[in-house]
C-alpha cells in the first residue's frame, strides 16, 4: 500500500482545515489597529529647534513613519496580521522617539533622545531593516548618517547652552 495515498478522511479533514484558516484570516480583517494619523504637532521639535532643509529631508524620507504622530502607510497595511505587526513597530517607535511630542519631554529626556539617536546610528541600528527592506529609499548613507549625528549633537549642545547642567540629567528611572 503506498502510504502517501490520502484517504477520503484525509482529504475532507484538510478541506476542513483550509476552509477554517479562510474563515479565520476573512475576519481578522476586520480587527483593526488604531492609525497613527492625528498629525498633532503641537509639540513638534521643528517648533522649537532648527532643523535644516537637509535634516528634515533625511527625517521625512527614514523616520517620521515611525517617529511622529502622521505615518503613511503602504498599501499592505491594510492586510491583517500585517497591519498588526506594523502598528506595533510605529508604536515602539513612538515610544522611544515621538519628533511630534518632542517639546513636550523634559530637556533631560530630550538630551538623552538626541544621543540616543547617536548611539543607534553609530550602530546601524536605525532605521530598522524590516523597514529599509521595503522602503529602499530610507536607507542612509555614511553621509546621511554624519549629517544627522552633527544635527543630533547640535541639539544637546544647544540644550547645554540653554539650561543649568543638572537639568540635563536624567533621575533613576526616569524615561520620559
Amino acid at each position: 500500500m503506498n502510504r502517501f495515498k490520502k484517504t477520503n478522511f484525509q482529504i475532507h479533514m484538510l478541506k476542513k482545515i483550509g476552509l477554517v484558516l479562510v474563515g479565520i484570516f476573512i475576519i481578522i480583517q476586520f480587527i483593526r489597529p488604531a492609525k497613527n494619523l492625528s498629525g498633532d504637532e503641537t509639540n513638534d521639535i521643528h517648533k522649537r529647534y532648527s532643523v535644516p532643509l537637509k535634516v528634515d529631508a533625511l527625517l521625512q524620507r527614514s523616520c517620521v513613519d515611525c517617529h511622529t504622530n502622521k505615518t503613511t502607510y503602504p498599501w499592505y497595511a491594510e492586510v491583517e496580521p500585517v497591519g498588526w505587526w506594523l502598528n506595533s513597530h510605529i508604536k515602539d517607535g513612538k515610544r522611544h522617539l515621538n519628533f511630534s511630542n518632542f517639546t513636550a519631554m523634559r530637556v533631560a529626556v530630550q538630551k538623552k533622545r538626541m544621543e540616543d539617536c547617536i548611539e543607534q546610528l553609530n550602530e546601524d541600528e536605525m532605521p530598522l531593516s524590516s523597514y529599509t527592506l521595503i522602503h529602499r529609499n530610507a536607507i542612509l548613507a555614511n553621509a546621511d548618517k554624519e549629517t544627522l549625528k552633527s544635527w543630533c549633537q547640535s541639539i544637546i549642545d544647544t540644550l547645554k547652552a540653554t539650561y543649568p547642567a543638572d537639568s540635563l540629567v536624567l533621575k533613576r528611572g526616569g524615561g520620559r
